[in-house]
């Protein structure tokens, strides 16, 4: 089927090799790629529609969103053109990244705006509630520990997203991440003020943002970074409770939701969420950096291994459908933080865990410098080859923190999985396929990467001392931060990646490497210390 997006057409619904709409004329294939198959979503300021692109081979899905001003006014036209650019721009600038949609075209027609994103498959976390019940607390720190570093990487980037919530929020069906969407709303443009007042205050033409879950200072049009934390706090809410904000009662005196009581969680994490919601920005959680520090599991380790459990819900890692399969999931869960609440007692009184001997079971406090600081106390996995290619052939793609060093997997496909804060060191993955991977934050020191894919793959703070990358494909890799020092980049492509010449300097390369400019070296770096004799 072919679908019109005319908003005034009275019979959008065309057949599918159609070309012009039937009823009202418009043209079904935009741009002359994208044939819009369905309407998916609608708002104030446009609809959302499912897409195929014609033009490439198995005609890939994306989501096509049409902003449509509510008058032909000057002032209307050039607001939502300013909106349409802003979210385009923002989209451009920040897309590099595993958690948020990458932006594939866009255009204006008889005025209407289109923008094209790749297309997220998998239910927001509006309807994973809906479905699956509340979450507990755990579900709730695995949902900050992976959302709040996407929080910082937006604001380190100078945007302020407006419009944090569960249903801009969709865990990916292939890997069960979550992906931010809906960058409509977004503040590109931060502009600082005296010192003796607020950092980071941004003035805006009109207020945005979803009421409940946007906080005072945003609707007053006055949003800062600390306002995506605040609704950030409030999402959390929202999966404790399955109630929205708008119907919380507030305190008269504070003007703050009233929400503790409807929770059944510790006094810590309640401290947590409580200073993510507080409607004075000055006692607010600043950055995101600073929640993910606060959030340290000793506080509340004894409670959560006696099996603090809410209602069933899927925890994500792995595909459920059923209310047993999720509770096992949940109860999954609770037996890995008591495994680690275990080990950690027996390494303490001198003895050895009966969890230790299985790899697959082994946890450990992660404190290694170059895993996720971000993510304050985590726990560790090991796996040696044979059991991480079970878990893998099984459909888990999320192997965040694990230890998979002296892994030896040359050829191996692992595109789009979740490497985030994993040790890699003196691991064999030659000629394998990792690209739009997430390795942040990971050990890869003297990994062999040689001729592997890593096409916008996330590679911020990685430690990729030593590694062997010669030919690698590193296009449109986002490498911000990550330690180069002594990497062999003979030959790798580089075009359009996220890295510094600084960077650079510290790694091997010769002519045959493409700066991330597209272009060839011209003068081979001869550092005597860094010939391999």
């Amino acid at each position: 089927m072919s679908y019109c997006v005319n908003p005034n057409c009275s019979s959008p619904k065309n057949a599918s090799s159609s070309l012009l709409c039937q009823s009202c004329g418009t043209k079904l294939v935009l741009r002359d790629r994208f044939r819009i198959i369905k309407q998916i979503g609608q708002g104030g300021f446009g609809a959302t529609f499912l897409a195929v692109e014609e033009n490439l081979p198995g005609k890939p899905p994306c989501v096509v969103k049409q902003l449509r001003p509510s008058g032909t006014t000057p002032y209307l036209l050039n607001m939502a053109r300013e909106l349409f650019s802003r979210e385009a721009e923002t989209l451009g600038k920040i897309g590099n990244h595993p958690q948020i949609p990458r932006i594939l075209d866009y255009f204006e027609d008889n005025e209407r705006f289109y923008l094209v994103q790749e297309y997220v498959s998998g239910d927001t976390l509006l309807q994973e509630v809906k479905k699956n019940g509340t979450y507990s607390e755990v579900g709730v720190r695995q949902f900050l520990s992976e959302v709040m570093p996407l929080v910082q990487y937006i604001h380190d980037n100078q945007v302020i997203h407006r419009d944090i919530k569960p249903a801009n929020l969709i865990r990916r069906s292939q890997d069960a991440r979550l992906v931010l969407i809906d960058f409509g709303a977004v503040k590109n443009k931060v502009n600082q003020v005296p010192t003796n007042q607020v950092e980071h205050i941004v003035l805006t033409a009109y207020a945005v943002g979803t009421p409940g879950f946007a906080p005072p200072e945003q609707i007053a049009m006055r949003p800062v970074y600390a306002s995506d934390i605040y609704a950030v706090g409030i999402t959390c809410i929202f999966l404790l409770t399955g109630k929205n904000p708008k119907n919380l009662e507030y305190n008269p005196t504070t003007g703050e939701i009233m929400w503790e009581h409807l929770v059944n969680i510790s006094d810590h994490l309640i401290k947590v969420l409580k200073k993510m919601l507080d409607v004075s920005i000055k006692n607010r959680y600043k950055t995101a950096k600073e929640v993910l520090r606060d959030l340290d599991i000793e506080p509340y380790l004894e409670s959560l291994e006696g099996g603090m459990i809410s209602q069933p819900f899927t925890d994500g890692l792995e595909s459920t459908s059923s209310g047993s399969s999720n509770e096992r999931s949940s109860n999954e869960n609770i037996s890995k933080i008591a495994a680690a609440i275990r080990a950690k007692k027996a390494r303490n009184s001198g003895g050895i865990s009966a969890t230790t001997n299985d790899p697959a079971r082994r946890y450990s406090h992660f404190n290694n410098k170059n895993s996720n600081i971000n993510q304050g106390t985590s726990l560790e996995r090991k796996l040696d080859s044979q059991s991480f290619m079970s878990a893998y052939s099984k459909g888990r793609r999320d192997f965040a923190n694990y230890t998979l060093q002296f892994l030896r997997l040359p050829g191996i496909n692992l595109s789009e999985s979740n490497f985030h804060g994993t040790q890699f060191i003196k691991a064999n993955l030659q000629g394998a396929d990792l690209h739009n991977s997430d390795f942040g934050s990971s050990s890869l020191i003297k990994a062999n990467l040689k001729d592997t894919d890593l096409t916008k793959a996330y590679l911020s703070n990685a430690n990729l001392q030593d590694a062997d990358l010669r030919g690698a494909d590193l296009r449109y890799a986002y490498m911000s931060k990550a330690n180069l020092r002594n990497a062999n980049l003979c030959g790798a492509n580089l075009t359009g990646a996220k890295i510094t010449d600084e960077q650079l300097e510290l790694a091997k390369t010769n002519w045959l490497t493409v700066r991330p400019n597209g272009k060839r070296s011209f003068f081979w770096n001869l550092r005597i210390d860094r010939i391999n004799k």
